[in-house]
């Protein structure tokens, strides 16, 4: 398999204010994602200064099943094949985000995800979630319950399949 070079812009170390409209964007699609939606405003702009856009290519291996995680994706633009066990198992768009179980857990990726368009993520290390939270007590509380929540939903989901 070829391996195509990507893109990376960062976005970190910047005032919101004086932000592109890309990192601006990125509040909106914050409060739909369920580790981040009941955050306040000034908490949405501590991870968006956190955060770095990627470009890839068409048949852009994002990660694989097994690898270690290290980061969570937001599509900015483009869309994302899941494939799970040789199984095709969803298609992510704009908006969609995925690989967000890397900033809270050491297990390694339970699924490959492969560009199927050219595509624009927003990106989200563990290294920098960690630190928020550190300097966060409330945010780290509320993380904490919707990673259980979100634990729980996929080991039904799991146990459905294998039924």
């Amino acid at each position: 398999m070829l391996n195509f070079p990507y893109v990376q812009v960062q976005i970190k170390n910047h005032d919101y204010k004086s932000m592109n409209e890309n990192a601006a964007s990125i509040v909106p699609i914050l409060k739909q994602l369920p580790f981040f939606a009941n955050l306040n405003e000034q908490d949405h702009l501590e991870i968006i200064k956190n955060i770095q856009m990627q470009l890839f290519p068409v048949n852009y291996p994002i990660f694989k099943e097994g690898e270690p995680g290290d980061k969570m994706y937001i599509i900015r633009k483009g869309q994302v094949k899941v494939n799970k066990g040789g199984e095709d198992i969803a298609m992510l768009n704009t908006n969609d985000f995925f690989g967000e179980m890397a900033l809270f857990s050491s297990e390694p990726r339970n699924a490959t995800c492969i560009t199927t368009l050219e595509t624009e993520v927003f990106t989200l290390s563990k290294d920098d979630m960690f630190k928020l939270i550190q300097t966060n007590p409330e945010l780290a509380s509320h993380i904490n319950a919707e990673f259980l929540d979100r634990i729980k939903e996929n080991d039904a989901r799991d146990q459905q399949k294998n039924q």
